[in-house]
């Protein structure tokens, strides 16, 4: 289907135009190419646990689906403030976490305020700022990809931003941001919300969960895409003081949440030891994955996430990005952000998955 509008014919009016201030950004997304390993994405390898799934039919068959969902979400935040040991007003659930992302910058951006940002990192943070009509305010990192506190803290009094955000660990670099880092952001934010992003926080060896309090500008964002698997169900929440959950509430749509996501939610923190025992076999094949790009041609960073960055030195990025796929192996090419040109992003996959990359990549390489 064309994206172009149709013709106006005689007497028809003008054809609506989008905002102008939209520019030409696209849409966020990541290659789709058929292959037999795909390590792209930053999904879990493993499905969710067959009791989970065997308990969420049995609730779904009691489900009244022609009356509307808990507009409130009561069970699901229930449930997550127990496991964090924060009341239920401290809890906010979306369609996955960047929904959560957009209803920050909805209630805490827009025009006339800025967003600030450090890159490279996650790209749905400028994108979805930018959307929202936020200013998008950009400071690299240094060489290594690491984030000091007396720099971080110097660009926020800099710049005075309205939202700052943190990816901890980091999206594509798999660093994570130290307590001293964080907490030099909360010193030097007058006025801002802190935003730590934890997509990948279970994997991490700390969370700012544990500097939350209802007096400080902190919210943490999790997601159910990475460790609880359920990247196909679009679940993720924050954890923050209730005077930001009350905002969140007031800019989500109505039902924004449908009944069998939020039982699906709940459910899942049944099997929370199913998911560490996939998170310490993730970690594992992690380390593994990282100690076997130590021995190819390959600079290679460490990585408290699901995912290793790498970059190859005898061949383009890109030319052994497409000759892995050529071996039925998909990877990420993060070349379009800024300061990564050549650096490829491996996600953990199940052993088998990450042997086939390895030797596809040996076979490029040799």
């Amino acid at each position: 289907m064309s994206s172009r509008p149709p013709e106006v014919g005689a007497g028809a009016g003008a054809w609506p135009t989008p905002r102008p201030d939209l520019g030409l950004q696209e849409g966020y997304h990541s290659a789709q190419v058929p292959v037999a390993v795909r390590l792209n994405t930053n999904e879990s390898p493993y499905p969710p646990p067959r009791e989970w799934l065997e308990a969420l039919m049995a609730e779904a068959s009691d489900m009244s689906f022609n009356r509307y969902p808990d507009r409130s979400a009561r069970a699901l935040r229930l449930a997550l403030g127990e496991l964090h040991g924060v009341p239920m007003e401290s809890v906010f659930a979306a369609n996955g976490s960047n929904e959560v992302l957009q209803c920050l910058c909805l209630g805490y951006g827009g025009p006339g305020r800025r967003a600030l940002m450090f890159e490279p990192t996650y790209a749905l943070h400028a994108h979805i700022a930018h959307l929202t009509g936020t200013e998008v305010v950009r400071v690299r990192r240094d060489e290594g990809f690491r984030l000091g506190p007396r720099e971080a803290a110097e660009a926020v009094r800099r710049e005075s931003p309205s939202i700052v955000f943190l990816c901890s660990p980091n999206n594509p670099t798999g660093l994570s941001e130290s307590r001293a880092t964080v907490q030099a952001v909360l010193d030097a934010a007058e006025g801002a919300l802190v935003v730590v992003d934890e997509a990948y926080g279970q994997f991490a060896p700390w969370s700012a969960l544990e500097v939350l309090s209802d007096a400080l500008p902190l919210v943490v964002v999790r997601t159910y895409s990475k460790t609880w698997a359920m990247a196909g169900l679009r679940l993720g929440y924050m954890v923050g003081p209730p005077a930001v959950v009350q905002v969140m509430e007031r800019v989500a749509l109505p039902y924004h949440l449908d009944s069998l996501k939020q039982a699906a939610g709940r459910l899942a923190l049944r099997f929370s030891s199913q998911m560490e025992e996939h998170v310490a076999a993730i970690v594992a094949e992690r380390e593994r994955l990282v100690e076997a790009l130590r021995g190819m041609p390959v600079e290679v960073w460490p990585s408290d996430a699901n995912f290793v960055l790498w970059r190859p030195l005898a061949k383009p990025g890109a030319q052994v990005w497409q000759e892995l796929v050529e071996r039925s192996v998909l990877v990420r090419d993060m070349s379009t952000l800024p300061g990564m040109e050549g650096y490829l992003r491996t996600t953990v996959g199940a052993p088998g998955e990450n042997g086939t990359f390895l030797a596809a990549l040996a076979q490029v390489l040799a």
